[in-house]
């Protein structure tokens, strides 16, 4: 599941949101890269976390694109890698996991 979000945060306040979430609201959450590109007055975050989710027994991604080069905060992300074999079926888990940055981010969704 990838979905995009714009929210009435800075870049700054969100990933402080999503790092909490993921890295301090999880025993086996961490953030395995963070990757920022700046230009003139605007930047684009990239960022992976990775979290064990005991359902599919394996570890899983969640990647997190947040930039403002629209003026607005934009949020993109998506989970991947629970799937086992060919037919990549997770249980739901990849759903799970990026259903924390729609959790923790959609409070401060806005329309543009």
């Amino acid at each position: 599941m990838e979905t995009t979000i714009h929210v009435s945060l800075g870049i700054d306040e969100a990933i402080e949101i999503l790092d909490d979430a993921v890295i301090n609201g999880s025993i086996t959450g961490e953030k395995l890269d963070h990757y920022e590109v700046r230009f003139s007055d605007r930047r684009v975050v990239v960022m992976v976390y990775e979290k064990h989710f005991y359902r599919v027994g394996n570890r899983l991604t969640l990647t997190v694109t947040i930039d403002d080069a629209s003026g607005a905060t934009r949020v993109h992300y998506i989970g991947g890698g629970g799937g086992e074999g060919l037919f990549r079926f997770d249980w739901g888990a990849s759903q799970s996991f990026g259903r924390i940055v729609e959790d923790k981010l959609r409070p401060y969704e806005t329309w543009l």
